[in-house]
């Protein structure tokens, strides 16, 4: 039994070292691309064509930034299966693997909150040019 039971830890630190070579990659994105974009997306312009603008930016943007967020959910996916691994060895495995969920969740849940500022904020922006539009037609119409 302990034979088997080192077994799978070996098995762990090997699928570990997959799973962080493939996180340290989504991790670099994140870190060198992801969050320097999302904060350029922080202040949004004032008119609706540049709103209409910054949200095309987004959505190309947000297609690359969500295969990533999808790549690093299936890689740490894959060690969930050792999340119930008690050893005392791959604990510290366990904690490095919670650090790099963590991390992943964070980005993923700005980007979330982004894709909804900027969609709510264009929706409201055409609320208020209809409104705007509607109130200058029916001036002129009053004028006439």
């Amino acid at each position: 039994m302990l034979s088997n039971q080192r077994i799978q830890e070996l098995e762990l630190v090997m699928e570990f070292e997959k799973v962080e070579e493939c996180f340290k990659e989504v991790s670099s994105w994140i870190e060198n691309v992801g969050r320097k974009r999302l904060k350029e997306m922080v202040n949004l312009d004032d008119s609706l064509e540049m709103l209409l603008q910054t949200q095309k930016q987004f959505r190309e943007f947000d297609l690359v930034a969500s295969e990533y967020c999808r790549r690093g959910q299936e890689a740490l996916k894959r060690m969930d299966r050792w999340e119930d691994f008690s050893s005392v060895d791959v604990h510290s495995y366990r904690v490095k693997l919670q650090s790099y969920r963590d991390h992943l969740e964070e980005f993923c849940t700005q980007l979330d909150e982004s894709r909804h500022r900027i969609c709510e904020t264009v929706r409201l922006y055409e609320f208020f040019d209809k409104v705007r539009q509607g109130t200058y037609s029916t001036e002129e119409g009053v004028k006439s």
